[in-house]
């Protein structure tokens, strides 16, 4: 990132400092001396100042350092290790005595002694860099900077006007919580994927061992049965078969304060993990996974497969961010956006009723869902001050496991998030529920 609008004479490039200032004035004041007193010996006193004034300007640059901004690795994940290099060029004839920089760190970047400005030496047509290490403490989008260079040139006598780079974008992605579920799946669509269908077809899950019959290929052929049995006999599967899952972002609101990949997790940052890893699982066995958040500004991410879908959805998590004050209007977010078949995972931390209403809403157009409890970690909780502070937050527990009843009711199971195999149970459950529902009709 090359200086923007570099000026072009000296008298834009660079600035008198405060020592010039001293040096004419000097000067000036021993030659009024002498002529006024009549002492002209006082004169050369003042030579040699006016002559190393002189020849320091004479010598000086004419343009303004150039200012670039570098980061080893621009895509992270939060918590890793993070390298930023700042080089400094200088285009002139003659070098610079030193450059000051100094550096604008976002919250969520931690960069070693960047409360102090650095100074480093630039010769002439040279190229000279400075090595900031640190970490990233927080999923997101962190833009580092501006970072502004100050140049001192003819033995200090003048200053470059500052030259800013324009903000290095860095992205964190979110450090994946660790997620493991049974492969018990609503109802699974085309026949590709990694999950296990109840319908033989061709497959790698043994279904058994039956008579040949039209249609059959003869690489099924089962020799030791048949051979036995004095018939032919074939070897039946269970086709793989694809699902969809969609994972439902509930950002209407943001509790608790975030400490970073080290300290004690919001609702959003458990909410934004627990997502990334809930879309690797699935992903990597396969299956197609949408995103869509709730709250805000209403974004959704189609769903696909791959492992560049698991970067893009990575991508959709960057930019997750609460909206309290907007909702999506009910013609642009609905059931309608979701497939019949698929299972829709909503990480909610239910705090508001627009919340439930949205998962009821789901569960009666026949969504298979399943709401994710976003604040059971004991870390996020209510504060209630003040005399009736405690009557408060009790009121405040009875209206929030009211609602979750309510879903129940509704059909929806609500489950705390808890990582690996905290979801295996409900899953189950929806999977004998939606065989019901394919045995009924």
């Amino acid at each position: 990132m090359a200086e923007r609008g570099a000026p072009r004479s000296h008298a834009r490039a660079f600035e008198p400092t405060r020592a010039l200032g001293r040096a004419v004035l000097i000067v000036g004041v021993l030659v009024f001396v002498a002529v006024l007193i009549g002492q002209y010996n006082l004169v050369v006193l003042a030579t040699p100042f006016a002559i190393g004034t002189a020849i320091s300007l004479v010598r000086r640059p004419r343009r303004v350092p150039v200012v670039e901004v570098t980061a080893a690795e621009p895509f992270l994940v939060e918590g890793n290790d993070l390298g930023v290099t700042v080089n400094l060029g200088n285009p002139n004839p003659t070098g610079f005595d030193l450059v000051v920089v100094r550096a604008v760190v976002p919250r969520w970047v931690r960069l070693r002694h960047t409360d102090r400005p650095y100074a480093v030496n630039v010769e002439a047509g040279t190229l000279a860099g400075v090595e900031l290490e640190g970490r990233i403490l927080r999923w997101g989008r962190h833009p580092l900077g501006p970072v502004t260079a100050h140049a001192i040139a003819a033995d200090g006598l003048l200053i470059s006007r500052p030259v800013q780079t324009p903000a290095l974008p860095l992205k964190a992605y979110p450090a994946t919580e660790h997620f493991d579920a049974a492969e018990a799946m609503p109802r699974a669509a085309g026949h590709v994927g990694g999950h296990r269908s109840r319908r033989t077809g061709e497959g790698g899950e043994l279904a058994g061992v039956r008579r040949f019959g039209p249609g059959d290929r003869l690489r099924r052929i089962d020799w030791r049965v048949s051979l036995r049995s004095r018939e032919i006999h074939v070897v039946s599967t269970l086709s793989d078969r694809d699902a969809e899952v969609v994972v439902l972002l509930d950002a209407l609101h943001e509790a608790g304060r975030s400490g970073g990949i080290d300290g004690r997790a919001s609702v959003l940052d458990v909410t934004v993990r627990a997502a990334a890893g809930i879309a690797e699982h699935y992903l990597h066995r396969g299956d197609r996974v949408a995103l869509l958040q709730y709250g805000g500004t209403m974004r959704h991410l189609r769903a696909a497969s791959g492992r560049r879908h698991y970067m893009t959805a990575l991508e959709f998590l960057l930019d997750v961010a609460p909206g309290e004050h907007d909702e999506p209007p009910p013609s642009s977010f609905g059931p309608h956006m979701v497939q019949a078949n698929a299972l829709v995972m909503v990480l909610t931390p239910l705090l508001d009723v627009r919340s439930a209403a949205m998962l009821a809403n789901l569960a009666r157009a026949g969504r298979f869902v399943v709401a994710v409890d976003t604040l059971a970690d004991p870390a996020v909780r209510v504060r209630a001050t003040g005399k009736w502070g405690d009557v408060a937050q009790r009121m405040w527990r009875l209206e929030r496991e009211a609602i979750i009843g309510q879903l129940r009711e509704h059909g929806v199971p609500v489950v705390a998030w808890g990582g690996a195999g905290s979801l295996d149970e409900v899953l189950q459950g929806v999977a004998r529920v939606a065989v019901g529902r394919t045995v009924t009709a």
